[in-house]
């Protein structure tokens, strides 16, 4: 049994979020990237903002050390 994180990227422009979801085994740019722009009612987007927003709250400035 192999373990490994999964992961998605996602990169944040006001009301836009690029999704870069990664397959297990493949590089980012073998899989695909899904654009959602945030609409009144809507869910998917907020759903992928909020994670990023959960993250971003945890993050400390690079150090420029080894991690």
């Amino acid at each position: 049994m192999t373990s490994t994180t999964l992961y998605a990227s996602l990169f944040r422009y006001d009301d836009d979020i690029l999704v870069n979801q990664h397959a297990y085994g493949e590089p980012a740019s073998a899989n695909p990237t899904f654009h959602f722009h945030r609409l009144d009612g809507g869910t998917i987007a907020d759903h992928y903002m909020s994670s990023f927003e959960r993250v971003w709250a945890g993050a400390v400035p690079w150090s420029g050390a080894e991690i």
